[in-house]
């Protein structure tokens, strides 16, 4: 018995406004909430939606689920799974709230598990050590699964299907009772895709995506250089049947059905068909992801460092479609700088706007790849190349990095800013006389203080004589006025004790007025 899991990636990402200019750079004439439909051009969105919404989503959407219906009550039915953005569902919210009834008519036949995956379809599994961004945007992406269709997600699959053992545990703290990635050969070495794995550091399942079988139809279906062109549902339900492995995993982008083949090519036949060719052979079930874990125990683990992350993206499956050139790396880097500066403003409207600048499409346009993965990455590219796409992101990024800086210098958001918990890397480490790191450390100015309460006299000597406390201060805490008393006290001669007190006072009093300019702000 070999298990077939069919499953769709659908996502539309909302592209930049191409003639947006610098000369609008945080110009105060425009409002904030006008923002949103000057960063991004909602002409094309709407354009590019609607054409495939009507090649593709809509005549796939009904072809699936009348073949769901053909066979709800025989013994082996006809199964699929969809991971949706949540990008997309805004679009379809927002221009075809049609095409969103058709996905919820597929939820109420039982034969359709969705997939949970990141919000904004974005990189943020990349983002830091802790890895809170991305844990909120998978919380986004559960939180709307469970109010549009009433359904909460067992199953993730990442952006991409990027994936290591530390997403991989990630996911698993997070409850799910598998992932998806692509089935790389080079973590297989002689191994098959086609059983279920469980991944290193963790005892979640994994399923791997058969990328030889999957591109046969997405990449290769409309080829006739091809030598297996035409490809029909017959030809392909036998090589299915000819696979050896607990399961098959195909993960295809739905676009594939009508958008990057045309229905001309026949491949709306060919999903029309697929669900009973592959239902004449005995050995062969449709399954979602949920149930091939169900039924299959992990054969293996799979290791997976995070220095060779993988995805299902280009020839190299890895993360170079999106940061492997210069380009999409000053913009992947400048767009992680801007996380503590948009989360310090405590403003959901900001955070929004990060966020959709998140979107794993707009680094992809900047690929500057030859040969076929360099063709697919100028197919999607609205810009035309790369570094136009490039212009466009920087221009509008840099409009938004300085508008959050204005909100900054207000009195109340600046209190805040200096009050907030800094990420695990920015902690002030605190060592002890003879250079070495001491297991105190404060990630803001509360802890801060607190420490210097605790802390050997040797080691408060060691930092204020290397001038530690001013630098952090005023370097990454970002507090000028507090870094200024510092450095008045590290001129006086003060004993240890004497030291310690004259600190902590400062600090306490600077903590607290902080707080009262920090109240002022609106709730």
């Amino acid at each position: 018995m070999t298990d077939i899991c069919l499953m769709f990636e659908v996502h539309q990402p909302l592209r930049l406004n191409r003639n947006f200019h610098l000369d609008l750079l945080a110009k105060p004439s425009v409002s904030k909430k006008d923002l949103f439909d000057l960063y991004f051009d909602h002409p094309l969105n709407k354009h590019i939606f609607d054409r495939i919404a009507r090649k593709c989503y809509l005549p796939s959407n009904n072809i699936i689920l009348r073949e769901i219906e053909n066979f709800r009550q025989e013994k082996k039915q006809f199964k699929v799974s969809y991971g949706i953005s949540g990008v997309f569902i805004e679009q379809c919210e927002r221009w075809n709230p049609t095409l969103l009834e058709s996905f919820k008519q597929l939820a109420q036949t039982g034969c359709v598990e969705f997939l949970d995956e990141t919000y904004y379809h974005s990189l943020a599994s990349l983002f830091g050590n802790n890895r809170s961004e991305f844990i909120a945007q998978v919380k986004m992406h559960r939180n709307l699964m469970k109010n549009l269709f009433g359904y909460a997600p067992a199953v993730f699959e990442n952006t991409e299907c990027l994936y290591n053992n530390a997403v991989a545990k990630t996911v698993a703290d997070l409850g799910y009772k598998a992932i998806i990635t692509e089935g790389v050969d080079r973590i297989l070495d002689w191994r098959s895709p086609n059983y279920v794995y469980k991944a290193m550091g963790s005892s979640i399942p994994i399923l791997l995506r058969n990328y030889r079988l999957s591109d046969d139809i997405g990449f290769r279906f409309s080829s006739t250089w091809w030598n297996e062109w035409p490809l029909t549902a017959q030809k392909y339900a036998a090589w299915l049947a000819a696979t050896q492995g607990q399961t098959v995993t195909l993960f295809i982008d739905y676009e594939t059905f009508g958008e990057h083949h045309w229905p001309e090519s026949g491949i709306h036949e060919f999903l029309k068909w697929l669900p009973g060719e592959v239902l004449k052979w005995d050995q062969l079930y449709w399954r979602t992801p949920s149930e091939v874990v169900d039924l299959h125990q992990p054969v293996g683990e799979i290791n997976v460092h995070e220095y060779d992350t993988i995805s299902w993206a280009d020839l190299e499956r890895d993360p170079s479609a999106w940061i492997s050139n210069s380009m999409q790396r000053v913009s992947y880097e400048f767009l992680r700088g801007l996380e503590p500066f948009v989360k310090g403003l405590g403003d959901e409207f900001w955070l929004r706007l990060w966020r959709y600048f998140q979107m794993s499409d707009h680094l992809y346009y900047m690929s500057v790849k030859g040969g076929g993965p360099g063709d697919v990455h100028s197919y999607f590219n609205p810009s035309g190349n790369p570094i136009d796409a490039f212009v466009s992101f920087s221009n509008i990024i840099s409009d938004f990095e300085a508008r959050i800086l204005q909100e900054l210098q207000k009195p109340e958001l600046a209190a805040k800013w200096i009050l907030r918990k800094l990420p695990t890397d920015k902690g002030f480490i605190f060592f002890s006389e003879f250079a070495r790191p001491t297991k105190v450390v404060a990630h803001d100015l509360f802890e801060f203080s607190n420490a210097l309460h605790s802390v050997q006299d040797q080691s408060i000597r060691y930092h204020m004589e290397r001038g530690d406390f001013e630098r952090w201060l005023r370097q990454v805490i970002g507090d000028n006025k507090l870094a200024k008393k510092i450095s008045t006290i590290a001129n006086e001669e003060l004993v240890v004790e004497s030291l310690r007190e004259a600190l902590t006072l400062v600090i306490e009093a600077r903590v607290k007025q902080l707080k009262a300019i920090a109240s002022r702000m609106k709730t």
